[in-house]
């Protein structure tokens, strides 16, 4: 890997913010291109990440400060695909659900699918079916991710999801459920397409669901 992409690579890999950032300009300097940037140098590195999390090398705090390096760059590297016309993979709407207030969870998954080039629209927390229904209809996203902490809001994925049929959407979009208390027979039984038990997954799911 060319020295510049290095810098970027290592930089997200060791949740080195000022790194990446610059390492991003200066590679933009160098006639990098963007998408090529985002891909050798920053999707592979958070892949290096969640390869390093799911061995237990690294832990949530880790993988927090890596995915906290790679928006850094990206916010360096967003106007220039955007110039590029770089198309993401997929387009998210992520949210925890109605009456549950936790969001480190849903924040990671979130940084984690940017960081493998989803577009994600963060609907943050206590989500109401109708908020997610909107997320459908107006920002044409292919994805809906739903979080819970907590076994007394879990239910409320069940009826998000049959609030998305009800309005007549639920063959437009794939939906992926998770949090502490979700399993994955929950997740079968409520009717979801995927399931993940952490951050780093939910990347290997989103990608078969767009698949």
């Amino acid at each position: 890997m060319d020295a510049v992409l290095q810098q970027v690579y290592d930089g997200v890999l060791n949740g080195d913010q000022a790194a990446v950032m610059a390492g991003v300009k200066k590679a933009l300097d160098a006639g990098f291109e963007p998408g090529l940037i985002l891909n050798e140098a920053m999707v592979s590195a958070m892949g290096e990440v969640g390869r390093l999390f799911e061995e237990g090398e690294y832990f949530v705090p880790e993988m927090l400060i890596s995915a906290r390096a790679m928006q850094g760059g990206l916010g360096v590297l967003r106007p220039q695909l955007v110039k590029a016309d770089y198309k993401p993979i997929g387009k998210v709407a992520i949210g925890t659900v109605k009456g549950d207030l936790h969001d480190i969870g849903k924040n990671l998954v979130s940084m984690m699918l940017e960081g493998a080039s989803f577009d994600v629209v963060d609907l943050g927390t206590d989500v109401t079916p109708e908020k997610f229904i909107d997320a459908i209809q107006n920002q044409k996203v292919n994805i809906i991710g739903m979080s819970a902490l907590l076994t007394t809001t879990m239910p409320n994925m069940k009826v998000t999801i049959e609030a998305i049929k009800a309005a007549g959407l639920r063959d437009q979009v794939k939906i992926m459920v998770g949090g502490a208390p979700v399993t994955e027979q929950y997740a079968r039984e409520i009717g979801a397409d995927g399931f993940s038990p952490d951050a780093s997954r939910a990347v290997t799911v989103a990608r078969s669901l767009v698949a």
